[in-house]
């Protein structure tokens, strides 16, 4: 969505990334898909090149999709490397061309509507008013907890599912069961165990304590 002034009036800042979001028809989730990512924390997050990477590919999609050129998994994926990649060989990038190009690609017109990164960051901070806080800030305690039990959540939903399906399709003997999804920390120097997550809500071990 584009910004607003003062006035709750929509500004509309020249934006290459939003133009081509609209032209190619990728949609407004695609834009929010993008902020996410790069606003994600820890190993979430992309980066602005990747997510420029990213963008592209979904170009390179859509402009074959409208051509009637269909892809298999991976595949665009691949003829975007053909395209872009340094160390791909003249002959390899003449002939991913030639396949888009005789699909009915402007092979051209879609190499000129790849962004770089720094397109990608003036859409997101400027286009979209999105902010990126730093590493030293995610580090705060409640960050880290929040990452924490977050990456908990997702590892318990994942046993829980897949154990139920061994379970159902009979590749595994369960009864009815709970699940427990801890991470422990021990000090070594004096003694004291906890969770994670315990360990850093009450800021330390007993390393001090009398």
């Amino acid at each position: 969505m584009a910004p607003e002034d003062a006035d709750g009036q929509s500004r509309r800042i020249e934006s290459k990334v939003a133009r081509l979001i609209e032209e190619y028809g990728l949609g407004q989730q695609f834009g929010d898909q993008l902020e996410a990512r790069w606003t994600a924390d820890g190993d979430e997050r992309d980066s602005l090149r990747t997510l420029a990477d990213r963008f592209n590919r979904r170009l390179l999609e859509a402009a074959a999709a409208d051509a009637g050129l269909s892809t298999v998994d991976g595949e665009s994926a691949n003829l975007y490397r053909l395209l872009t990649d340094d160390d791909v060989s003249g002959g390899n990038r003449t002939e991913a061309r030639r396949r888009l190009e005789q699909a009915g690609v402007d092979v051209d017109q879609l190499e000129g509507d790849f962004v770089s990164y720094q397109a990608i960051r003036s859409y997101l901070t400027e286009y979209r008013n999105a902010e990126y806080t730093d590493e030293r800030e995610q580090a705060r305690p409640d960050r880290v907890v929040q990452t924490l039990q977050r990456l908990t959540e997702r590892v318990r939903s994942v046993a829980d599912r897949s154990l139920t399906q061994l379970r159902d399709t009979g590749r595994l003997t369960l009864g009815e069961f709970r699940l427990f999804v801890d991470v422990s920390v021990l000090c070594e120097d004096c003694g004291s165990q906890y969770s994670v997550v315990e360990l850093i809500r009450r800021g330390g071990c007993d390393c001090g304590t009398d």
